[in-house]
């Protein structure tokens, strides 16, 4: 891992959104943290956050996350991109970066609540597991959305048998 993180940081800038994104989400999945490596994609991927997709955009933020990486700029620059282009998540894209944002004990106002009027718009192409990640991510930086938590308890009830045991605990928790 040590010599694909040093050839990717010197080749950055030939990197496209998603190529930046796959990196770190690929490095954070195994349990590396490369520092200089996740420096230099926060760096290049805010310059080019344009040119994200939502998935980019959720799977770079869910990588420094798991990684226990707060880039600032990094994650000012995702809140704006997300809040702008909200319509294009999935609940899964949705779950995963409210999830992150919590990780790393970021509450930001307008991408919380963002993700909860999207999140209950849609609620009903929600699985589990998305369901107990977004309430888990509100819950854990103390956002609470009246809309979002009662779309969310009636699906869940709806839905209570494909629950399985740690999607039940997390969402009850919540």
């Amino acid at each position: 891992f040590e010599c694909v993180a040093k050839a990717s940081t010197a080749d950055l800038r030939s990197f496209s959104s998603q190529g930046l994104a796959n990196t770190v989400w690929a490095f954070a999945k195994v349990g590396r943290n490369d520092k200089e490596l996740f420096d230099s994609v926060a760096r290049a991927a805010t310059m080019d956050i344009g040119n994200f997709n939502s998935q980019n955009l959720a799977n770079t933020v869910w990588a420094f996350a798991k990684a226990g990486r707060n880039d600032k700029e990094l994650f000012d620059s995702v809140a704006k991109a997300v809040t702008a282009d909200i319509r294009s998540f999935c609940p899964q894209g949705l779950a995963n970066t409210a999830w992150a944002f919590a990780k790393v004990g970021r509450s930001d106002r307008e991408l919380f609540d963002s993700v909860a009027k999207a999140a209950s718009a849609d609620i009903g192409n929600f699985n589990p597991q998305d369901l107990a990640n977004t309430v888990c991510a509100f819950a854990a930086v103390d956002r609470a959305d009246e809309e979002l938590f009662t779309s969310v308890a009636k699906a869940a009830t709806a839905g209570i048998r494909d629950f399985n045991s740690q999607d039940l605990a997390n969402t009850v928790w919540a």
